[in-house]
């Protein structure tokens, strides 16, 4: 994994982009010397989106089976504790 300081990424940010996107090469992005963000091919990123969910729906699926979980929340709860 290639990691570059932010000071440099600005002059090679087309550049970079192109390496992660065409390369699919995966891009560490330093500030003083601490990693601070990574730039990944979008395939990757939606794979780790999809692994995501899958884990999400193990847990579910793992909380609604489970004989000792009996309480309900109501849906205006959710709402609610959701913003929505």
């Amino acid at each position: 994994m290639t990691k570059v300081s932010t000071v440099n990424a600005r002059g090679q940010f087309s550049e970079i982009i192109n390496r992660s996107a065409y390369a699919k090469e995966r891009i560490v992005l330093t500030r003083r010397g601490k990693e601070v963000v990574a730039m990944v091919p979008i395939e990757d990123l939606k794979f780790l989106e999809e692994l995501e969910n899958r884990l999400d729906l193990e847990e579910i699926k793992m909380v609604l089976t489970d004989p000792k979980n009996k309480k309900r929340i109501p849906w205006k709860q959710i709402k609610k504790d959701l913003s929505l």
